[in-house]
């Protein structure tokens, strides 16, 4: 994988500390006091990941933000509890790893083959942002991305849901933008192939960069792990020596309580999230750790190809205004 792949336009580089900050200011403008009333969006940090996302074009970022903010004023994700979503995560198709990589980026594992066949997709859904609230309130200070582990172990075509994936991107793109390192799918089977093509028209340019089909019989894929993670750490269906991992639904259960109780704490605070409160305008920041990691591994596969266009894909519905927002006395907390 070269580091040309991976690094952004360039654009992002180009643009001084004091010129990130003046774009941060004019969103700022531009959303008005509503903004104040979502802690997780508000900060510099958050502002810079939605500018980045739409290529630090301010209106484009202003009309993903405020989209961002309708969607978590009626979803209310922060409030979801694991009593809410317990029954999803019974097979433990999705959980937050006990290992970080190298750069101490927090792991989500997803193994699309133990899907529990009796939930329905709205549950899904709903897991996937509890998971993703739970592992963003974990991240350490200074930390702004995941990195996701897919596991293919027992997986079919019948195992996913082309509608169910389309909104999971939609949601993950829209209000998480920039939330994503890498996205790492180990030992997909080669009908694989043909879901991906379904599905990689769903995805912006820049997260299609950042996914990898990584397979353990070949010598630069194993390259490629061995550069993001620890493997005495990594567990061994990924190809690492830690065999006293996976799931275990009891234990996980007990650690998932503790942190709603965490997350209870952080929305009486009205805070920034903790991992945002020490992320100013840098240079290239989150570009540069990618690049660092794996611009000495050989060129390793990105899944068969699809006809892109050149616009960048937005989501089709906007709120235009702050202003059901501004009359609501409802906060995020």
């Amino acid at each position: 994988m070269s580091s040309s792949q991976l690094v952004g336009t360039g654009k992002e580089s180009s643009l001084s500390t004091a010129a990130q900050q003046a774009k941060i200011n004019e969103i700022r403008r531009m959303m008005g006091p509503a903004l104040e009333k979502f802690p997780t969006l508000c900060s510099d940090a958050s502002i810079l990941r939605f500018l980045r996302a739409r290529n630090w074009n301010t209106k484009k970022a202003a009309r993903m933000l405020k989209e961002a903010m309708k969607w978590r004023q009626q979803y209310k994700p922060e409030k979801i509890r694991w009593d809410d979503i317990s029954r999803e995560a019974q097979k433990g198709k999705l959980y937050r790893a006990n290992f970080c990589d190298k750069h101490g980026r927090t792991v989500l594992v997803i193994r699309p083959g133990f899907q529990n066949n009796t939930t329905t997709p709205e549950l899904q859904i709903k897991y996937l942002v509890y998971c993703m609230e739970n592992a963003l309130l974990g991240l350490k200070p200074g930390q702004e991305q995941l990195v996701w582990l897919i596991d293919f172990q027992n997986w079919n075509m019948s195992s996913v849901s082309v509608k169910v994936t389309r909104e999971t991107a939609r949601i993950l793109q829209n209000c998480y933008p920039e939330r994503l390192a890498f996205g790492i799918l180990y030992n997909p089977p080669k009908v694989f192939e043909s879901f991906w093509l379904m599905v990689k028209p769903f995805l912006e340019k820049k997260t299609c960069k950042k996914v990898k089909f990584v397979y353990s019989e070949k010598p630069e894929s194993r390259r490629v792990m061995e550069h993001l993670f620890d493997m005495e750490t990594l567990e061994s269906c990924f190809g690492g020596k830690n065999t006293n991992t996976g799931f275990n639904l009891d234990a996980y259960a007990k650690c998932m309580i503790e942190e709603d109780k965490k997350m209870d704490e952080f929305i009486k605070s009205g805070c920034p999230l903790p991992s945002d409160q020490e992320v100013s305008p840098k240079s290239n920041q989150s570009e540069a750790l990618v690049s660092e990691t794996c611009s000495e591994a050989s060129e390793e596969e990105s899944g068969p190809d699809v006809e892109e266009e050149d616009d960048e894909s937005e989501s089709p519905e906007h709120c235009n205004d702050t202003t059901e927002m501004d009359k609501s006395s409802a906060k995020e907390a």
